[in-house]
């Protein structure tokens, strides 16, 4: 696993009801509508991976909204991951492709319709990395805590979020971008017509994800498009594109910015100086494409950079006024952050002047750049690693959070905050601290002693997969042997510190959070 400094994940290691019974493994078969599947048994439950939930974005599909996955009659041998989409830094070891449209099923169920509650992951890597194959997403120890787990794969990058003028005149939305997260919603829609076959309940779904994948978690929130395909949601790191662009001011999810950028791919290309542009730009490989993009890896570099836009149909135009306004049916939401999100952004960067830092706060504040500084104080080049993972911790992660558990909370839906503050005695916590990406381990139970970890961390990635497997059965993420866990409320402010030990807090970053809920260019009025 490596850190990526991408504007919201980052720690990157480098698919009708159907009617027949699930659990039979390797032998049994699974009828989806597309056509039947098969599996592999493994510690007592059945695995299905690289399952296609949509058709290959290919050729004349590449920035299209997914479409239906053509049917099967011979049953579909499901034991290996799919490959993951096309991304920077491909690693030489792995298999990428476009047709990387496919997700994997854990379950413990032992026949079709058994009703267990269903929670979906959506990984994270900054809109622009990884995949549903990487280990610490692995599904296997959730689901034996009684959840049919689902992990995707959604389009990346320049692939995935790609404006463009010509694309938004063919559609007949008349919108571009936002293909990774309609694949998200065709997985989610799969889901509902599917995992009744694998012993799940399509009306008891949980939609989960960390950085990029709470990001998403929290547009699909607000999507019209994902109504009624969820009924909880847990964001792991990420709020819906609130606090984005301060990572990256081209990380704004501005329509008529987005498009600008799809441009500037195409002249990079020549395309735009050809008679058909989209066939021009179709005719590029995919490497080629993600290649020219060449999206920043640094947050004191300006690039493009390809991510979900506020367009109108599948997002709403404001999306702190969507949740306020309460435009779609509330879910009730597990919200939070750790307690260092900020360092992992810093790892490689050289030469981190008090000067810099100022250029970094002028970027994303211009006029209120003072007020910034004031607000998350450097007196010199020393001081700047800290200010900088401060400002990231609270702006782009800990704000948003605290932000959904309001309006959710002023709508009557009940919304759990959290901060994650155990530092592990692993490699890159020793080095990043409580890091960005640091709560994964425990979430998915996926931890070795070799590793770093010791009883304690052990100990609370129980309490937390607890919590978590509580929340996807009922709505509440209290049960026996777990400390209370009060629901949000904006005046006493209260939160749950996952840390040496679990306690309840309030007031995390008050001030801080005020501050940059009254700086955003989104508002509710």
């Amino acid at each position: 696993m490596k850190p990526c400094l991408l504007a919201a994940c980052f720690v990157l290691s480098l698919l009708c009801a159907a009617q027949a019974p699930a659990g039979q493994g390797a032998s049994g078969v699974i009828r989806l509508d597309s056509g039947p599947v098969s599996g592999t048994v493994e510690g007592g439950l059945s695995v299905f991976r690289g399952i296609p939930y949509a058709a290959p974005p290919v050729g004349a599909l590449r920035w299209s909204p997914p479409g239906p996955v053509a049917p099967w009659t011979a049953t579909r041998a499901c034991a290996a991951f799919g490959p993951a989409c096309p991304q920077p830094n491909q690693d030489p070891r792995g298999t990428y492709s476009e047709d990387c449209l496919t997700l994997n099923v854990w379950t413990p169920a032992k026949r079709a319709g058994a009703g267990l509650p269903v929670m979906v992951w959506i990984h994270g890597g900054g809109f622009q990395f990884g995949s549903s194959a990487q280990p610490e997403y692995d599904g296997a120890n959730l689901s034996r805590k009684g959840v049919v787990v689902v992990t995707i794969n959604y389009r990346l990058g320049p692939l995935g979020y790609f404006a463009h003028p010509e694309l938004s005149e063919k559609s007949e939305h008349h919108v571009s971008g936002n293909y990774g997260l309609l694949d998200q919603i065709a997985a989610l829609r799969w889901v509902q017509r599917n995992i009744a076959a694998f012993g799940g309940d399509p009306g008891l779904v949980t939609v989960f994800g960390q950085s990029a994948g709470s990001r998403s978690v929290s547009l699909l929130m607000i999507s019209p498009l994902a109504k009624g395909l969820f009924t909880r949601a847990i964001a792991q790191s990420g709020g819906p594109i609130l606090g984005s662009e301060y990572l990256s001011p081209a990380f704004n999810g501005d329509m008529a910015n987005a498009a600008k950028m799809g441009q500037e791919l195409s002249a990079r290309f020549g395309c735009n100086k050809t008679g058909d542009e989209l066939a021009c730009l179709r005719q590029a490989s995919a490497g080629d494409i993600v290649k020219a993009a060449d999206t920043s890896t640094s947050i004191f570099r300006d690039s493009l950079f390809f991510a979900p836009v506020f367009d109108g149909w599948a997002l709403p135009g404001n999306p702190v006024a969507a949740f306020a306004e309460g435009a779609q049916p509330a879910v009730p939401m597990i919200v939070g952050s750790t307690l260092n999100e900020g360092n992992i952004y810093l790892a490689g960067e050289q030469g981190l002047t008090l000067e810099k830092y100022q250029a970094f706060l002028q970027a994303r504040f211009a006029d209120e750049a003072q007020g910034a500084l004031a607000m998350f104080p450097a007196r010199d080049a020393a001081d700047v690693p800290r200010a900088v993972d401060h400002f990231v911790t609270v702006a782009v992660n800990a704000q948003p959070a605290r932000f959904m558990a309001g309006a959710l909370a002023g709508k009557g839906v009940k919304a759990y905050l959290y901060q994650f503050t155990r530092r592990p005695d692993t490699a890159l916590a020793r080095k990043l601290g409580v890091h960005h990406g640091v709560d994964l381990a425990y979430v998915f139970g996926n931890m070795k002693k070799s590793d770093g970890y010791a009883d304690a961390d052990l100990a609370l990635s129980k309490q937390m997969m607890g919590y978590w497997v509580n929340f996807a059965k009922t709505g509440d993420p209290n049960g026996p042997g777990l400390p209370a866990w009060p629901a949000y409320d904006t005046q006493s402010d209260r939160d749950l510190e996952f840390g040496d030990t679990v306690r309840v807090d309030s007031g995390l970053y008050k001030k801080e959070c005020d501050y940059i809920g009254r700086m955003s260019r989104f508002q509710a009025d």
